[in-house]
């Protein structure tokens, strides 16, 4: 029994650590704007408001990855030097 209760704990540290780990690693994939219909890309808040816009090109820094209801895939991104921008059309972005 204190075998297997090492074992779990052993496990939920790693999980903690690895969960503690995740924004840092989604913050470190650098993206660019890359949208093909060549207008700046719509930055949205949670409420789906367009809140400002990337012209094509722009660096920027996914924070998170989420689905809307209709199942599309949108990103939270933030400028290089950290500032939070909003969410942004995931298929728009490209990310190396």
């Amino acid at each position: 029994m204190i075998c297997k209760m090492s074992h779990l704990r052993n496990a939920s540290v790693v999980l903690l650590a690895l969960l503690a780990m995740a924004p840092a690693m989604a913050a470190s994939s650098r993206c660019k704007v890359t949208d093909p219909t060549g207008t700046p890309l719509n930055v949205r808040d949670i409420h789906k408001n367009i809140i400002g816009t990337l012209a094509n090109g722009r660096i920027v820094h996914v924070l998170r990855d989420g689905f809307d209801d209709s199942g599309k895939p949108w990103a939270y991104v933030a400028s290089p030097e950290g500032r939070e921008l909003g969410w942004v059309y995931r298929e728009f972005i490209s990310c190396y």
